[in-house]
C-alpha cells in the first residue's frame, strides 16, 4: 500500500497533488510520501513483535538525511555498507547501538570510525576482514563486535546482480568452511563473536528461500553453542520483494509467520536489514515529456528524467510502472513506445516497448516505485545536475534535497596553474 492515488483527476501524494510539486520544484523530483515510510516501516517491525528484534533499515535503498531521521524516530537503525553511510547515520540521529555495517570492502579507516562510534556490530566477510578489523580494534584499544555472513548456497530466484547467497556470489563465507573461520576469529584478542548473518538477495518473491537459507544457519548455531562461541544476535538480512508490475510478492507478516517457528526458540535477538520493502513504493520520479519522435522501426517518448537520475531500468531491464500526472490522459488510445532521456547512450531509458495512453509533450508522468535505489544511484554523467528530493508530510511539502546547479558540477575541481 502507498499514498499516492488519483483524485478529481489529478495523482496526489498523501493531500498534494503532483502536479503543484512540480511547479515548485521543477522536474524531473523525486517525491516521497512520509506516511508511506511509516506504515511500512511499523507493518514490518510489528509483524516480528513477538520475537526480540532489531530493525536496521538497509540505508543502501535511500540515505536521504530526512528518510533516515524519519526511521531514526520510528525506532529503526541501520545496515549501513560504507563510511559515508555511517556519517549519515550518526547525522540523521541514528543510535550507534542500532548500527550494524556491512559490505565485503570496509578500509582501515572505516573499520576505526565505526569502532570508535561504538556500533552494534560489524558483518564480515571473510578470513581477512576478520583479521583486519582485530588489528584495527588493537590500534584503537577496542574490541569489535562481529557476525559473519555466512553464504548458504540458497538460490533466491531473482535477478543475479541482486543474488548474494551461492556459491559464486563475492559475498559472505561458504557454509562448509565457517566453523573453522568462527574458531578463528574467537581465538583474536579485539574480536567479540556475537553473531551469525545471512542475506541472499534482493526483491524476493516467496519465503521459501529465506526458511531454506535459515534452516541451515539454525544447524550452524546449534554447533557454535556447543564449541563454546556465544551467539546473541541472529541476522537474517533483507531482501523481501514489492511489487512494480504484477509481482505478488509475501508480506512482512508472512515472512515472521514462515520463519518464527524456526527461530522463536534460539533465545536469540533477531536483527533485519529490509531496504526496499519500506522505501520502494513510498516514491516517485516525476518527469515531464520533452518530444516525440516517430522512428522507423519505434516511436519514443523523450523525457527530461534520464538513467543517471534512475538507473535501474538501464542497469537490470528493471520494470518500473509509469503514470500520467493527469487521470484524462490515461484514457487516450495507447501506443507503443520507448520513455527515453536526454543522455546521449543508448542505454538511457526509464521503459522499453511499453505499451502507454498516447502521451503530449507538456505533460508530467509518475515513474512508480522509485522510492528505492533511485536517488542513490544517480550521477552526474553528461554533467547533468542531480535533482531534488521532496517529502510530503499531510499537505506541506518539505524539499528534503535541493536540485544541484551547474556551479556544484565544478565544485572541488581545479584548473592546474600550468594549464592557465
Amino acid at each position: 500500500m502507498h499514498n499516492f492515488e488519483y483524485r478529481q483527476g489529478e495523482f496526489y501524494c498523501e493531500q498534494v497533488p503532483v502536479s503543484r510539486i512540480a511547479k515548485e520544484v521543477g522536474t524531473p523530483c523525486y517525491v516521497y510520501s512520509h506516511a508511506t515510510l511509516i506504515r511500512h516501516f511499523h507493518a514490518y517491525d510489528g509483524a516480528f513483535k513477538n520475537i526480540p528484534h532489531i530493525v536496521a533499515f538497509a540505508m543502501k535503498a535511500n540515505s536521504n538525511l530526512a528518510v533516515l531521521r524519519v526511521m531514526a524516530k520510528e525506532g529503526s537503525g541501520v545496515d549501513i555498507v560504507s563510511g559515508g553511510e555511517l556519517f549519515r547515520a550518526l547525522k540523521a540521529g541514528v543510535p550507534p547501538s542500532k548500527i550494524v555495517f556491512a559490505g565485503v570492502g570496509k578500509d582501515a579507516g572505516e573499520i576505526a570510525d565505526a569502532l570508535k562510534a561504538d556500533i552494534l556490530m560489524f558483518n564480515v566477510e571473510s578470513s581477512a576482514e576478520i583479521r583486519a578489523i582485530n588489528d584495527v580494534a588493537a590500534s584503537v584499544g577496542k574490541k569489535a563486535r562481529i557476525a559473519l555472513r555466512i553464504n548458504p548456497d540458497v538460490d533466491p530466484k531473482t535477478h543475479p546482480y541482486i543474488s548474494t547467497g551461492m556459491k559464486k556470489s563475492k559475498f559472505g563465507i561458504a557454509a562448509d568452511r565457517a566453523l573453522e573461520e568462527y574458531k578463528m576469529a574467537a581465538s583474536l584478542s579485539h574480536i567479540e563473536v556475537v553473531g551469525v548473518h545471512a542475506h541472499i538477495g534482493s526483491q524476493l518473491t516467496e519465503v521459501t528461500p529465506f526458511v531454506d537459507s535459515l534452516k541451515k544457519v539454525v544447524g550452524l548455531i546449534g554447533t557454535l553453542k556447543a564449541q563454546g562461541i556465544n551467539i546473541q544476535y541472529l541476522n537474517i538480512g533483507g531482501g523481501l520483494g514489492i511489487t512494480y508490475s504484477e509481482e505478488k510478492p509475501p508480506l512482512p507478516q508472512d515472512l515472521s509467520d514462515a520463519i518464527s517457528p524456526i527461530v522463536a526458540h534460539l533465545g536469540l535477538t533477531l536483527v533485519m536489514e529490509p531496504g526496499r520493502v519500506i522505501v520502494g513504493n513510498a516514491g516517485i520520479l516525476v518527469t515531464k515529456a520533452l518530444y516525440l519522435k516517430e522512428g522507423e522501426a519505434k516511436n519514443f517518448v523523450i523525457v527530461d528524467a534520464a538513467m543517471n537520475d534512475l538507473l535501474r531500468p538501464s542497469l537490470y531491464g528493471a520494470y518500473h510502472e509509469i503514470k500520467p500526472v493527469n487521470e484524462e490522459a490515461g484514457h487516450r488510445a495507447k501506443q507503443q513506445v520507448d520513455i527515453v532521456g536526454p543522455v546521449c547512450e543508448s542505454g538511457d531509458f526509464l521503459a522499453k516497448d511499453r505499451l502507454l495512453a498516447a502521451v503530449k509533450p507538456g505533460e508530467l508522468m509518475a515513474v512508480m516505485s522509485a522510492g528505492a535505489y533511485g536517488f542513490v544511484m544517480a550521477s552526474n554523467y553528461n554533467s547533468r545536475p542531480r535533482i531534488p528530493e521532496v517529502l510530503v508530510q499531510g499537505e506541506d511539502i518539505h524539499v528534503i534535497r535541493e536540485r544541484e546547479t551547474y556551479e556544484d558540477l565544478v565544485k572541488g575541481e581545479m584548473i592546474p596553474a600550468f594549464l592557465k
